[in-house]
C-alpha cells in the first residue's frame, strides 16, 4: 500500500464525513441564526429557546435527509471493502 493510496483513501473518508454531516450542521446553523435574531429582537434570553428548535429542526433534517446520508456511507463502504483486494495487493 503506497503512501499516495492512503492519502487518497483519507481524502474520500473526509469528503464523504463532510457530505454527510453537512445537511445537520446547516440545520443547527440556519436555526440557531433565526432563533439568535429572535431572541436579540425581543430580548428574550432564555436557554431553552435555543436548544429545542436546534433539537427539532437536526430531527427533521435527519428524517429527510437520512436516506440519503445511509445511501452515501453505504456506497462509499461497499467500494472500500471491494478494493481491499487491490490495496493490499
Amino acid at each position: 500500500m503506497t503512501p499516495t493510496a492512503v492519502v487518497d483513501l483519507g481524502r474520500q473518508a473526509v469528503e464523504v464525513t463532510l457530505m454527510v454531516s453537512a445537511p445537520l450542521f446547516l440545520a443547527a446553523l440556519i436555526t440557531g441564526l433565526t432563533v439568535s435574531i429572535f431572541q436579540a429582537a425581543t430580548q428574550i434570553n432564555e436557554m431553552t429557546l435555543t436548544f429545542v428548535p436546534k433539537l427539532v429542526a437536526i430531527f427533521l433534517t435527519l428524517v429527510i435527509a437520512g436516506p440519503w446520508m445511509i445511501t452515501t456511507l453505504t456506497d462509499f463502504m461497499r467500494r472500500l471493502f471491494t478494493s481491499i483486494p487491490h490495496i493490499i495487493g
